[in-house]
């Protein structure tokens, strides 16, 4: 083994950006096609939280549901690893190589090549003084030893072999390891990986040389590639897996950027590299401590790595349009932000500043990736206000803490005078409360359970509470906050199941191409039928009345993508007399396979020959509709600003629905203008203008077309624009001119999730429509007003006066059934009933508000003086509502909470709260008279 002391590597050599060139251009040199990154968010993909392998956006080409005009190819993709099942989240910044967002380089070959050129390419490109030039002494590989039934990788070894790899640094290990699989059927196969030798310097336990295998610290894998060689499939005989060879094999490979530059820059931390130490330094200016504070403890370090790792993934993630939220991505993406913030309030920092480490981000990525020049100013934009917000956040969590404290020494203090009463002889306790008293008294402990939710739910740095408890001299109960923090992360795992991704039907994975002919013409001639599909499998021919999927080798439908639906028509024989198959919609199961849905009127068998005639009707609605949706985006960016992006769209021929990014509701005067400026533009006939075939670069850099949300594009494009006014990629169905839109009616917009937003529209005679609605609308309100009011003011102004009418209606009806429970229960105190010297009245008071019921319980207590009052109601929605008060006398004895728990299982539910106040709710209506009459048992008991 190694035992030099240096990583080695040459720094004045290598920096990230060139190390990322240099792998991209050899293979290049090999004769792959750049491919660029793929959005972090997984276009089309519903097994996947973020992007995070570079094999995921060639995950349709490798199960046969996509063709590329390319079969190798290489990238450097952008990923995140911080929810679902890869999280790294909670190591970032204590580890030398852990990180939320990092950049995987990659070799795809999608049938193409195999093992010998894969291997002969890793080992050039890692050695070769040309390239990289690592040293082979400090190189290991492995591959896969044979597990399962599945036979050792020969080739592998013997072609590790051949490249001058000694057979003692060959090393093999099993399917945990060097055995690779996209699910749990699909295709798989085993790996070879590649490690580097850091020296002893970076060994786990300083000073100690350990072989290899048996130190992960100083052993770093850099490289792994993977043979796609087995299809498996699921016996459903036996239920077990079945491995098959694949027909066309291929490779998938990855390196992280990040190892191999702490490599090849001769560090042993990822985070000493140029990715890093531009932004470390950027945290270290904008942060209290500044640049002249030196840095002693380790974990004012691990601050600064977390701020620096966290500001690339915060970037990354909104740029990709990710949003700050309460659930799914924008969830992940809140708890990133959150917790750098929290590190910069470690390091002095009470302001927002993590939005000032977004240009830093942009300056250091803009050449690999242009987008984020654009992007930044949004992003600094999105953080800042989540920064804002976290800071009231916290503040409600530091009153909360506060509170949990206060509760801590009341229950004390409780257990305090239960201990000395019954030291004293005096009766009234139970036996078992009196040892539950002795167990607490004293043992002044915040739950680990309570600590957590303040943590997740308020975003309280751990150490902001352990401060608290120990200027309060209050104990934490660490363990019980890690077992919290590990269920949290087990559920959060198990609730990202995605969705399952099949490979495709073998009936339309090995079909060629349809050609579209749909842009010019609605009708086709003598297409040939090439398959047939019924309940999912392949059949030669089909009868009339079934229901299939018939693929033609050409065809004028248009099938489902890019937010339109597929068109609908008829299959016509080929003597053009007859109507053979009702089309009711048309999709791509595979990429370029068009499959059209259709109801038989005559049997049809493969190899018959038959026209496609498009609804002309539903198609011009429809491509009414998607030239509006252009129009509608290239609005918003103008009106509300060009952070708008679109974030989803759905386009029909009665409606189109266009979702965007935006951080707040649309003001109607927005609206109006956004509307009138669509509308001027379609006065103005402007000619909608294709282009075809045009290379992804020269639409996105020249003519500065706006690539969509979720969308794939391949290497040569289709551009879609209309004048001066808007250029967006686009493969759908358009007007000739805006012309022919007629007019766009906004109907209006609202909110998605936190920072998306939705406009509803129609045009044509959609929008007529929704004219002779409004203008029937506005016959009646002109009759409701002084005739100099506006019909739309006067029908404003009789809402506004109904509205107030009925609140002041709802406010007499309150107070009137206030009065009528409080009048029927003021001499309900007389029917209160002695439980061992304590009074209970329990009573029922329906149709009261939660509200209403907690003051009539107050005014009970105050008129028994010393005693329990349970009031139960059937609310309107049908549920039960019950509340719980005790007068503070009693407390020591009877619990409002531990009164509740009982009575509210009785009616199917559950609830709690203080000692002197509890509340809960139910289901079961039914039930509530006997609970309430079972409220003096569980008093009695309490007290014994």
């Amino acid at each position: 083994m190694s035992t030099s002391t240096k990583p080695g590597g040459d720094p004045g050599k290598w920096s990230g950006s060139a190390i990322r060139e240099a792998f991209l251009k050899f293979f290049e040199s090999k004769g792959h096609r750049r491919v660029h990154s793929s959005s972090l968010v997984p276009a089309n993909d519903p097994t996947l939280l973020f992007t995070n392998a570079g094999m995921n956006q060639f995950k349709d080409v490798f199960l046969g549901l996509e063709r590329r005009d390319y079969s190798r190819a290489t990238t450097s993709q952008k990923c995140v690893r911080a929810g679902g099942k890869h999280n790294d989240l909670e190591n970032v910044g204590f580890t030398r190589r852990h990180h939320t967002f990092f950049e995987m380089l990659g070799n795809f070959s999608f049938g193409d090549y195999f093992k010998k050129d894969a291997i002969a390419y890793a080992w050039e490109l890692v050695t070769s003084e040309k390239w990289f030039g690592i040293p082979k002494d400090r190189l290991y590989v492995t591959i896969f030893k044979g597990e399962n039934g599945v036979p050792r990788d020969e080739e592998a070894y013997n072609l590790w072999l051949g490249q001058g790899v000694p057979a003692e640094r060959i090393h093999e290990s099993g399917m945990k390891d060097n055995f690779w699989q996209m699910g749990d059927t699909g295709p798989c196969g085993p790996c070879s990986e590649i490690f580097y030798d850091m020296g002893i310097e970076a060994a786990e336990t300083p000073g100690v040389d350990k072989p290899f295998g048996h130190d992960e610290a100083r052993y770093v894998e850099i490289w792994n590639l993977v043979f796609m060689q087995f299809d498996r499939t699921l016996n459903v005989t036996t239920g077990q897996g079945e491995l098959n060879l694949l027909p066309k094999p291929s490779i998938d490979t990855g390196m992280g950027l990040e190892r191999v530059a702490a490599v090849l820059e001769g560090e042993i931390s990822n985070f000493d590299t140029d990715l890093f130490t531009p932004l470390i330094q950027k945290a270290m200016l904008i942060t209290l401590s500044g640049t002249s504070r030196k840095i002693a403890d380790e974990e004012l370090q691990a601050s600064y790595r977390i701020i620096a790792d966290h500001s690339r993934a915060a970037t990354f993630l909104i740029s990709d349009g990710v949003i700050p939220s309460n659930e799914g991505r924008g969830y992940v993406l809140r708890k990133i932000i959150r917790r750098a913030i929290r590190h910069g309030r470690r390091l002095g920092t009470e302001q927002p500043f993590l939005w000032q480490m977004v240009d830093t981000v942009r300056d250091e990525m803009k050449d690999a990736y242009p987008e984020l020049v654009q992007s930044a100013g949004r992003v600094a934009e999105v953080i800042r206000a989540e920064e804002i917000r976290f800071s009231r956040t916290v503040a409600l969590g530091l009153r909360e803490l506060e509170g949990e404290i206060e509760d801590i020494f009341a229950k004390d203090e409780e257990a305090s005078g239960i201990v000395a009463a019954a030291q004293a002889g005096e009766s009234g306790y139970s036996e078992q409360q009196v040892e539950e008293a002795q167990r607490t008294l004293g043992r002044l402990t915040l739950p680990g359970k309570a600590a957590f939710h303040l943590y997740e739910t308020y975003g309280l740095p751990l150490d902001f509470i352990l401060d608290a408890c120990h200027d309060s001299e209050v104990h934490l109960d660490i363990s019980g906050f890690e077992e919290a923090r590990a269920e949290e992360q087990a559920r959060a795992r198990a609730s990202w199941k995605g969705g399952a991704q099949k490979s495709a039907s073998p009936a339309f994975r090995d079909l060629p191409k349809t050609a579209f002919e749909g842009y010019r013409r609605l009708r086709t001639d003598g297409a040939e039928v090439l398959a047939i599909v019924k309940d999912g499998q392949g059949v030669p021919a089909a009868k009339a009345g079934d229901a299939v999927e018939i693929v033609l080798d050409r065809t004028s439908f248009y099938a489902d993508s890019g937010g339109q639906i597929g068109d609908t028509g008829w299959l016509m024989s080929d003597d053009h007399n007859s109507v053979v198959a009702d089309v009711s919609g048309c999709t791509k199961p595979v990429q370029g396979v068009f499959a059209h849905r259709a109801i038989l009127r005559q049997p049809v068998k493969i190899g018959d020959r038959v026209d496609t005639v498009v609804d002309a009707n539903f198609r011009n609605a429809t491509r009414r509709n998607h030239t509006a949706t252009h129009l509608l985006h290239a609005a918003l960016r103008e009106v509300l600003g060009t952070h708008v992006k679109q974030a989803g769209s759905l386009v029909e021929p009665n409606r189109l629905r266009f979702d965007f990014s935006h951080f707040a509701g649309i003001a109607d005067e927005e609206l109006q203008d956004i509307e009138d400026l669509i509308n001027k533009e379609t006065l103005g006939n402007t000619e909608v203008e294709t282009l075809e075939d045009v290379p992804i670069d020269v639409a996105v850099n020249e003519y500065h077309a706006m690539a969509l949300f979720g969308e794939k594009y391949g290497e040569k494009v289709r551009v879609v624009r209309i004048g001066d006014f808007s250029t967006e990629l686009c493969g759908g169905t358009h007007t000739g001119a805006t012309g022919e839109i007629g007019v766009v009616k906004l109907l209006g917009e609202g909110s998605v999730s936190s920072g998306v937003r939705r406009v509803e529209a129609v045009t044509g005679l959609g929008a007529l429509n929704e004219f002779r609605r409004d203008f029937q609308v506005a016959q009646i309100a002109s009759q409701l007003g002084p005739g100099e009011l506006a019909p739309a003011e006067a029908l404003r102004q009789r809402l506004a006066a109904q509205e107030d009418e009925l609140k002041k209606l709802k406010r007499e009806l309150d107070e009137a059934r206030m009065k009528s429970a409080a009048s029927r229960v003021s001499s309900a105190t007389d029917q209160a009933v002695d439980v061992n010297g304590v009074k209970v009245l329990a009573q029922r008071v329906d149709a009261l508000d939660r509200g209403q019921m907690r003051t009539l319980v107050d005014n009970l207590r105050n008129k028994l003086g010393s005693g329990v009052v349970v009031l139960g109601g059937a609310q309107e929605d049908g549920k039960v509502a019950l509340i719980v008060g005790v007068t503070k006398d009693l407390t020591g004895k009877v619990q409002a909470g531990k009164v509740i728990g009982p009575i509210a299982k009785m009616v199917g539910g559950s609830g709690g709260g203080r000692p002197d106040m509890a509340e809960a709710g139910g289901k079961d209506a039914d039930q509530l008279d006997a609970a309430l009459k079972s409220a003096a048992e569980v008093v009695k008991g309490l007290v014994g």
